[in-house]
């Protein structure tokens, strides 16, 4: 087992972690007083309190609020370079971060054009200051409008190349179905950009199924419970799907009861690409490390092993060859 310091200090990429949903309650206070935001606590050690998980509606009150922060540009610029602190804290040396701008765009008006500009600024900086790098993955939620996903498609590949890495669909699986979207999806891929879907988290394998279908993705945020169904778990190995899988978010959210009974292992056991990320860590009490650790505590995975996660994700980032080719240089 390694101690959660080993973990620490284990050069990692992440490829499913929400910006919005990483930023700090120091983050919070501040942005809040900067644009007289109301919040439900006044101090550092209550906001964090405020943050841990309860349920789900206590997780999507979290969510508005921290998204009701965002009102200017700068906040999008502020809230990436800090991210990338806080990963470079971790030597996560690269990450695929979800940014959902619709939502930031409901809250504040920001047009979307002025949020990627700020999301590249923001970017900009973390390199400069951090050593450590990030592409944006421009994700809309499944209750959107489908006119509102196509316009954040069409953002997405104008950026293409320029920050954004890929298109993303996330939001609870069962309230908005996957293919009211297909304009948006189509869009994304007859302009080369890939798309990676949350599925198979709280919905069944017809869900992964579904995001197969319509995506021709190869990545799944979660895809766990495809192990419902042993003819899809065939088609993500023959087709080399990988999986990003978070498991205190999954225990948080009553997919999974507890770490013994997760599934990470016994997807890994049939073959399976997988990779460990954090969700949103502040929210779910965790960091990419502590993931770690409790991976290697559970399964008494050892170094090599741990390795082998951070390499399947690193194979997987949807960086150009030659940047990919430069970070497996930096992992091994």
């Amino acid at each position: 087992m390694l101690s959660l310091a080993e973990c620490q200090a284990l050069p990692k990429v992440e490829l499913h972690v929400h910006i919005e949903g990483s930023i700090r309650p120091e983050t919070v206070l501040r942005l809040a007083k900067k644009n007289d935001i109301g919040l439900p606590a006044s101090t550092v050690a209550g906001l964090r309190e405020w943050y841990r998980f309860t349920d789900f509606p206590h997780f999507v009150e979290v969510y508005t609020l921290l998204s009701q922060c965002i009102q200017e540009p700068e906040d999008i610029e502020f809230i990436v370079t800090e991210f990338m602190a806080g990963q470079a804290e971790q030597n996560i040396l690269y990450t695929e971060a979800t940014f959902t701008a619709g939502t930031i765009f409901q809250h504040a008006a920001i047009p979307i054009d002025e949020q990627i500009d700020a999301l590249r600024r923001g970017i900009t900086h973390g390199r400069r200051d951090h050593g450590v790098d990030l592409g944006i993955i421009m994700d809309f939620v499944r209750q959107d409008l489908p006119e509102d996903s196509v316009t954040i498609a069409e953002h997405a590949v104008d950026a293409h190349g320029k920050g954004v890495v890929a298109l993303g669909l996330s939001g609870i699986e069962g309230v908005g179905p996957a293919e009211d979207h297909r304009a948006a999806f189509n869009y994304a891929m007859a302009h080369g950009l890939p798309i990676v879907p949350h599925a198979g988290e709280t919905q069944g394998a017809d869900s992964i199924w579904e995001a197969l279908e319509l995506t021709e993705c190869k990545r799944i945020g979660h895809g766990i419970r495809c192990l419902e169904d042993d003819a899809l778990v065939n088609e993500l190995i023959e087709k080399q799907v990988v999986l990003e899988v978070c498991p205190s978010s999954n225990i948080c959210l009553n997919v999974v009861p507890s770490w013994e009974e997760h599934p990470l292992a016994k997807l890994r056991d049939r073959g399976l690409r997988v990779t460990l990320n954090s969700d949103d860590p502040p929210m779910f009490n965790t960091t990419l490390s502590e993931e770690y650790h409790r991976a290697s505590k559970t399964w008494g995975w050892n170094a090599d092993v741990l390795k082998s996660l951070v390499l399947n994700a690193a194979k997987a980032t949807l960086q150009t060859d030659d940047e990919r080719t430069a970070l497996l240089a930096r992992l091994v």
